[in-house]
């Protein structure tokens, strides 16, 4: 491999690597029920990466890391056979706006308390719900990774956020739209 094409494939992994690392670690995270078996489960998928072909993945880098990810984590989550409840996810809040104090916390209610609800989704719908907002996947990646078709994605994501906004709007919230 001559020196052009290594520094070029140094730079597709530091690029995946920096774009995919924060998201992957959540995403294991959930998965594991712990943070530091999540950042191992992603240190292999990147390792993983590393002896991978880029033209193979070329257009579908995402759904193969959130596909690795996702075996490596619940093969994690099997041999451990423990879950941890109330995982904390790492810098959920990192992105905040210099806002006045009264709106950031608003703002944190509301974030925490969707996240609350959705925690007590059946585990498909938080996993389809995760990679959609979460992680920004399309329904057709989110299809890839839980190896189901992109019609059930989009009914377990109908089902979750319609049942998100009814609690909402039960807890008087109004999340009518």
């Amino acid at each position: 491999m001559n020196k052009d094409l290594r520094e070029d494939r140094r730079a597709w992994i530091r690029s995946a690597l920096s774009e995919y690392e924060q998201p992957l670690t959540r995403y294991a995270a959930r998965i594991t029920g712990d943070a530091e078996a999540a950042r191992d489960v992603v240190q292999e998928v990147f390792l993983r990466l590393c002896r991978e072909d880029a033209a193979q993945l070329n257009g579908k880098l995402a759904p193969w890391l959130f596909s690795v990810c996702r075996n490596r984590a619940l093969d994690v989550r099997r041999k451990d056979a423990r879950m941890q409840v109330g995982i904390a996810e790492p810098n959920a809040t990192q992105h905040t706006t210099h806002a006045d104090p009264a709106t950031l916390a608003e703002r944190k209610e509301g974030t925490s308390q969707v996240l609350s609800l959705v925690d007590t989704l059946p585990p498909n719908q938080q996993e389809v719900i995760r990679l959609r907002f979460q992680n920004g996947l399309r329904y057709k990646e989110i299809a890839e990774v839980a190896g189901l078709t992109v019609t059930n994605v989009g009914y377990l994501i109908h089902t979750a956020v319609k049942t998100i906004r009814t609690s909402l709007a039960d807890d008087g919230r109004g999340a009518s739209r």
